[in-house]
């Protein structure tokens, strides 16, 4: 169904049905991480084409990779954050969940969500569109209570968040996933600080961050050039994502890919100690309101 209506996506958006192609593949592997019967449908031949793309890119015949292995990256972030994920909602007064932006994550479906959990999801009102038309011809139904809030991140979406029931005031889970890293600086500040001001203490942001070598290092040069081609580029970074996060009242842990907390047996590359610069990273980052 996203083979018809995914031109309604602009080039952000789409990146949600690259994403979703990346879960399928995984989700054919003997070994995967995770099982996400949905991600084809959302993908459809745009997502298709769009990972074709990437992995002519990541996997030249004729030398060897110097790209990050978006697959293996996508895997393991995906199975890390799901299990972050129902962690932390089953914590006894952290019942609120919210994935911004949404995309086409099936987590509400797919996941074993713990009873009483409440799951928002926030997108722009086009990507809400295409998912619940690919959901109602799934006829799929949600683990979880499940209320979709249709706003662009850039607008008022906080009162329109707690319309649809969430309340500020209780321990909420978010999930800023795939998100940052596409966000200009004072962009990516501006979204932390209002995360900030509707969670309350002890509530836990989730999200991914790559580093500033990332945006300029020439071995990186294929798949930023790609992401810039389709209108989308990487434009923020960070090389210390705590400090980042505290900034905004979260105390932070981060870990790579690769790390002992992030591998699962699928990362392919080295990790260089923190202290070692100019290597392309990306950080896996758990935050807890102060």
């Amino acid at each position: 169904m996203t083979a018809d209506i995914g031109h309604l996506l602009d080039s952000v958006e789409r990146t949600a049905l690259l994403t979703a192609a990346l879960r399928a593949a995984e989700t054919r592997r003997d070994d995967r991480l995770y099982h996400d019967p949905y991600a084809a449908a959302f993908a459809g031949g745009i997502g298709l084409s769009l990972l074709a793309e990437i992995r002519r890119v990541t996997f030249p015949e004729a030398s060897p990779r110097t790209l990050p292995s978006t697959p293996d990256y996508n895997a393991i972030r995906t199975r890390f954050f799901d299990d972050l994920l129902v962690e932390a909602a089953g914590r006894p007064h952290g019942r609120q969940v919210v994935i911004a932006p949404s995309g086409m994550d099936s987590r509400p479906f797919r996941l074993a969500w713990p009873d009483g959990v409440r799951l928002f999801e926030i997108d722009r009102p086009p990507v809400v569109a295409v998912k619940e038309a690919v959901l109602a011809g799934l006829g799929a139904t949600p683990a979880v209570d499940r209320a979709t809030v249709a706003v662009d991140l850039r607008d008022d979406w906080e009162d329109r968040l707690a319309a649809a029931g969430y309340d500020p005031a209780s321990p909420s889970t978010w999930l800023l996933e795939g998100l940052l890293y596409y966000l200009r600086e004072d962009d990516v500040h501006r979204v932390l600080e209002r995360v900030r001001a509707v969670t309350a203490p002890g509530s836990v942001v989730i999200a991914d961050v790559v580093n500033s070598a990332a945006l300029t290092l020439p071995t990186m040069r294929g798949l930023l050039d790609v992401f810039a081609g389709w209108g989308c580029p990487w434009l923020f970074g960070s090389d210390e994502p705590e400090a980042l996060f505290a900034r905004h009242g979260f105390e932070a842990v981060a870990h790579q890919p690769g790390d002992p907390e992030a591998d699962y047996g699928r990362w392919p590359d080295p990790v260089p100690p923190r202290e070692v610069a100019d290597v392309r990273r990306v950080f896996f980052v758990r935050g807890v309101r102060v």
